[in-house]
């Protein structure tokens, strides 16, 4: 099946619990808690508001992205086509494909220096690189199972890593720990807006992927609520809980919380398994992604070629620039989806036609690239910079996003596109 063309209403199988526990599985990762370790300078209250406040605006603008890909059966790269044109997109396609093994290499990377310090523990060596490897090839092998495969994987293994995880946050907030971190505050060197942007960096990261997944969903109520609720109290979660074990153990390592808990195998289970069900969804996107540039090439074997790659970067990639790593993808796909989100809800008002998505756009488009929502998307990006590094009280994510889509769509005003004859079918929107 070319992945390109809209998904027949026939395959449209997952329902809103499987969005549910795809997000959740998603959400619940030692990259989340480690994010929450580095709002502790707000202390416990303040950190806490940030997450909520973040998670709700991050995770609005993430599902609503996957409403385009649920309505018309498309993928996510697929969905930037009517605002930056067919070659256009590839600007974006390429951004996320980067980003995506990015995000594989450091998920893979957490995860094995986690196992690394459990082996260590309890069997006295190390085997870094071999913990890199097996994990990366079962997050490789979990996104080569394909969708059909997901929802069964995931209501398993989700399930008791929900279980394990009410475990060690009921130890980390019993008795005197949640008294003392409710006594915490802040040390003023870090912004509310700042952390705030932290935070909402999280799930945008999964803006430009989300409708790979709500293509599949039977109708847009139960993909929107699935995985807005999924992914906003899973990885609100995760960030709360390491935001408390930063600020009762000064450490933004969850191992050595896992130690002191004695959880052992369960803890292996916790790391080995929460990256699975996460990074597997940045493997098989970078797959789909490149098939917005090469639509002739295969799913599977660009879905082993992302996930290898991911692994080999994890081998020689230093962490050190985690959190500059997170500021960035906001800066990028802030503005980026700030005009996607403008053109399809605002300028189109929800409606697509065939040539929006695989013809060669607009009769003003140049070589099939809107340039309009390119240079705005670049002034969106400077701004996103520059916010960021005046430490503006509002954050840089959502004043840049806001100002990036107004352009763009006061820009489209003076533009007027010819209506395409007959549109996309109507028996693949889903509605």
């Amino acid at each position: 099946m070319n992945n390109i063309t809209p998904i027949p209403p026939g395959e449209r199988t997952m329902s809103g619990l499987d969005f549910f526990l795809l997000w959740a599985g998603a959400g619940i990762s030692l990259a989340e808690v480690m994010a929450g370790g580095y709002l502790a300078p707000l202390g416990f209250g303040a950190g806490v508001l940030a997450i909520l406040v973040g998670h709700l605006i991050g995770n609005s603008l993430f599902a609503a992205g996957g409403l385009i890909g649920s309505n018309y059966g498309i993928p996510a790269m697929v969905s930037t086509r009517p605002a930056f044109g067919i070659r256009g997109s590839y600007l974006g396609a390429l951004l996320n494909i980067l980003q995506l093994i990015g995000w594989t290499a450091i998920m893979l990377i957490v995860a094995a220096r986690a196992a690394d310090s459990l082996g260590q523990h309890y069997l006295g060596s190390s085997h870094l690189q071999l913990w890199t490897i097996v994990i990366g090839l079962a997050t490789t092998a979990w996104a080569w199972a394909g969708r059909h495969s997901w929802p069964k994987l995931q209501k398993l293994v989700t399930s008791l890593l929900i279980l394990l995880c009410l475990y060690m946050t009921y130890v980390v907030f019993q008795g005197q720990g949640l008294r003392r971190l409710l006594a915490t505050t802040g040390d003023g060197t870090l912004g509310f807006g700042l952390a705030t942007d932290l935070v909402i960096a999280m799930p945008l990261s999964w803006l430009p992927l989300a409708a790979d997944y709500s293509r599949f969903a039977r109708d847009n109520g139960s993909s929107f609520a699935g995985s807005w609720l999924g992914y906003f109290l899973a990885s609100s979660w995760m960030y709360i809980l390491g935001l408390g074990a930063t600020l009762l153990t000064g450490s933004a390592d969850p191992i050595p919380m896992m130690l002191g808990l004695g959880l052992g195998l369960p803890a292996l289970y916790i790391i080995f398994f929460s990256t699975v069900t996460t990074t597997f969804m940045d493997v098989y996107s970078a797959a789909i992604s490149s098939l917005d540039l090469f639509s002739g090439w295969d799913e599977r074997h660009t879905t082993i070629a992302a996930g290898l790659a991911g692994t080999l970067i994890a081998l020689l990639f230093p962490m050190e620039a985690y959190e500059n790593f997170l500021l960035l993808i906001g800066g990028a796909f802030c503005p980026l989806f700030g005009i996607v989100l403008t053109d399809y809800f605002i300028y189109r008002r929800c409606r697509l036609e065939t040539g929006d998505l695989f013809g060669p756009g607009a009769y003003w488009y140049t070589g099939g690239i809107n340039l309009m929502a390119v240079i705005t998307w670049v002034l969106g990006f400077g701004l996103y910079l520059w916010l960021t590094r005046s430490g503006f009280p509002l954050g840089a994510s959502v004043p840049s996003l806001v100002v990036t889509g107004g352009l763009y769509y006061f820009t489209m005003l003076f533009y007027r596109q010819p209506a395409w004859q007959g549109g996309v079918n109507r028996s693949h929107q889903g509605k």
